[in-house]
């Protein structure tokens, strides 16, 4: 299957600081991609490698078949959209569609324009006079209608209000399904990704915990509560990913690819929230260990 992203050892170092390191991921073309951690976590830098923003300081990347933004027909397979849905105040909705009919070579106008109408977005009003919500929705417009194979958008949803945000996410998912369009999209907000995302990214502390397909990662981790267990005594085959103990009983998020019949614990599902935050709570884990070694 085609490759729309793929990332080999890569790495993004400011002076001294690691933002991102060792990131190796390759995301099949089709699918709509959530990028999950916490804040410093490295998804902006992630994406912004991605889209030719940034230069690696370690590895490499490639970007349906190419070096991100290295040529013209390149930046025009990708489209953007960052944090601050950016869009120019003192400009008018018609003005922005202008100016991206300019600026790229595989402008969608009649798109552009009609989903404009279907938003209720009023051409002569400035862009500085819209909501929030609506000034997201014209930034994921020029984004669109770009045509771009590949839509970045780094938490393009984060200052939203609910209601707003859930019109933004349903627009996105159907503009995706629309125009067959892969998307990644960040997001420190689990519950928007579970409702649109088919492929999961987490990063924790500069480096990828696990990525691919949500439905198999799903698939593949399980919470087993029983009585109280060191993890090291745990069958073999079960990578634990995160442990709790309270009141003589533990509970464990485990990777396993067989199916866990063992009736010294419950075994339980996991939602695509619990998978994320038990990943987390793997790094902050980790995190502790070495600042506790340090001390020593």
């Amino acid at each position: 299957m085609t490759s729309v992203l793929q990332a080999q050892a890569l790495g993004k170092k400011y002076g001294r600081r690691w933002a991102l390191r060792e990131c190796t991921i390759d995301i099949p073309a089709g699918h709509i991609v959530g990028l999950v951690g916490p804040n410093g976590a490295g998804k902006s830098t992630l994406l912004k490698l991605a889209s030719g923003q940034l230069e690696p300081s370690a590895g490499g990347v490639a970007v349906l078949g190419g070096r991100p933004g290295s040529t013209p027909a390149q930046l025009a397979k990708v489209g953007f959209v960052a944090q601050e849905t950016p869009v120019y105040a003192n400009l008018t909705v018609a003005e922005h569609l202008s100016l991206g009919a300019r600026l790229n070579p595989r402008w969608d106008a009649t798109m552009a324009r009609e989903r404009i109408a279907r938003l209720g977005l009023v051409p002569a009003h400035r862009a500085g006079r819209l909501s929030g919500g609506q000034r997201a929705q014209l930034a994921l417009t020029l984004g669109l209608a770009k045509r771009p194979d590949l839509l970045i958008l780094d938490e393009p949803a984060a200052a939203l209000d609910p209601l707003a945000r859930h019109e933004f996410m349903q627009g996105l998912m159907e503009a995706a399904v629309e125009h067959q369009l892969s998307v990644v999209l960040s997001s420190h907000l689990v519950s928007d990704l579970e409702r649109v995302c088919d492929f999961l990214i987490v990063l924790v502390d500069s480096r990828v915990q696990i990525a691919g397909e949500s439905g198999q990662l799903l698939a593949t981790h399980h919470r087993l509560t029983g009585p109280r267990h060191d993890p090291d005594r745990l069958p073999g085959g079960r990578h634990v990913v995160s442990a709790r103990h309270a009141d003589g009983k533990s509970t464990f998020v485990v990777h396993a690819e067989a199916p866990i019949d063992d009736p010294a614990w419950t075994v339980s599902r996991l939602s695509l929230e619990d998978l994320v935050l038990a990943y987390m709570d793997k790094g902050t884990a980790e995190r502790r260990r070495v600042a506790l070694e340090v001390r020593r």
